[in-house]
């Protein structure tokens, strides 16, 4: 089993930073995708960024430029840094681990980010 443990998130004016943090624990294999996802009110799911066990990238065009994802694979870590925050940045923000074969989902609790002044 795999436990992730968010924390990081809080209210924050327009313009400000937040930096996101998610541990993983449990039955972690060394190759595996760890990500953000966030859910607003009224809306579905969606992707923020995603970190493969190799260092390799993904962000929305919504965040790009503005948000940095990045991982320490020694703690099975996985950071989210945003900059620039907009109102629209507000949602629920969920840490996600993917990995085996067939692939299986791992969601944390969730941690809320409010944008506001």
């Amino acid at each position: 089993q795999v436990q992730l443990v968010e924390s990081g998130g809080g209210l924050v004016q327009p313009g400000g930073s937040l930096r996101l943090s998610c541990a993983a624990s449990g039955s972690i294999r060394s190759i595996n995708v760890m990500g953000w996802y966030r859910q607003a009110p009224g809306k579905q799911r969606e992707l923020v960024a995603t970190i493969t066990s190799g260092g390799d990238t993904n962000y929305a065009d919504s965040v790009k430029g503005r948000s940095t994802i990045s991982r320490d694979n020694a703690k099975n870590t996985v950071f989210l840094q945003m900059n620039s925050l907009k109102p629209e940045d507000t949602a629920v923000y969920y840490c996600n681990l993917n990995q085996g074969w067939p692939s299986k989902n791992y969601w944390g609790q969730g941690t809320q980010v409010t944008v506001s002044s």
